[in-house]
C-alpha cells in the first residue's frame, strides 16, 4: 500500500523516486510499457480532481492496465466501507482513493486484499510528494540536505505531506504560515524526532522574509 510516506524508509522512498525517473525516461524514449498488462485498477474519487485523476489514468494506461473511474459508488452510504473494499478487491488488482478521511483509505487497505494508493485525503498526499521530490531531483540533484520552503496553510494535507517527505529524506523543511495555521503539534514532534536520524530539520515561522531567505 501507499497510504502515507511515514510507512516507508528513506531508502524505499528514494527507490520510488528513482524508479519513477526510469519509467519517465522509458516513456519519453517511446518504449511501450506492459508491466500492468491484464491488470484492472479502480480509481475512487470523493473529491474532484484534474491532475491526480489524469496522472493515475495515464500511468495505468501506459503500462497496459484497464481503469475504472468511480465517483458515484454506494461506499459509506448504502454499503459499508469494509464491504465495498472486499467487493472491489475481488474485481480489481489495485485501488486508488482520493477523498476526505484518512481512515477511509486505511480501511480500504485493511479489507480489500489488494494494493491501495492514497491519491489525497484531508491529512496527507503522498503521491504528490513523490512527484515533487522527482522534480527537485531532476533540477537540483540529490534531495538530501536541500531546503524546501512551503508558504501557505501549513496544517493542510500538502503542508503535512511535504513535512513528512522532507523529514524522511533528510531535507530542511520550513513552513511559513500564521501560527493558527501551523501543523498539528503531534505530527511536528514526530517528524522532528525522525529528523534526528535522517539529518533533516523542521522550522515553523510566521516571518515570511526570514522563512524564504536563502
Amino acid at each position: 500500500h501507499l497510504l502515507t510516506l511515514k510507512d516507508f524508509t528513506p531508502e524505499e522512498i528514494q527507490y520510488l523516486i528513482d524508479y519513477a525517473a526510469e519509467l519517465k525516461a522509458k516513456k519519453k524514449s517511446g518504449v511501450v510499457g506492459d508491466l500492468l498488462k491484464g491488470k484492472n485498477i479502480v480509481l475512487i474519487f470523493e473529491k474532484t480532481s484534474t491532475r491526480t485523476r489524469c496522472a493515475f489514468e495515464v500511468a495505468a494506461f501506459d503500462e497496459g492496465a484497464n481503469v475504472t473511474f468511480l465517483t458515484n459508488s454506494q461506499m459509506g452510504k448504502k454499503e459499508s466501507i469494509e464491504d465495498t473494499a472486499i467487493v472491489l478487491g475481488r474485481f480489481y488488482d489495485g485501488i486508488e482513493f482520493r477523498g476526505f478521511e484518512q481512515q477511509t483509505v486505511e480501511m480500504l487497505a485493511e479489507h480489500s486484499g489488494v494494493p491501495v494508493w492514497n491519491g489525497l485525503t484531508d491529512l496527507d498526499h503522498p503521491t504528490q510528494i513523490l512527484a515533487d521530490m522527482l522534480t527537485i531531483q531532476e533540477n537540483f540533484g540529490a534531495v538530501k540536505g536541500k531546503r524546501l520552503v512551503y508558504v501557505g496553510d501549513a496544517r493542510n494535507n500538502m503542508g503535512n505531506a511535504l513535512m513528512i517527505g522532507c523529514a524522511k529524506l533528510g531535507m530542511h523543511f520550513v513552513a511559513v504560515a500564521p501560527e493558527s495555521l501551523f501543523p498539528e503539534e503531534a505530527l511536528v514532534a514526530e517528524m522532528k524526532t525522525l529528523c534526528e536520524t535522517t539529518g533533516g530539520t523542521i522550522t515553523l515561522t510566521a516571518d515570511i522574509k526570514g522563512g524564504v531567505k536563502d
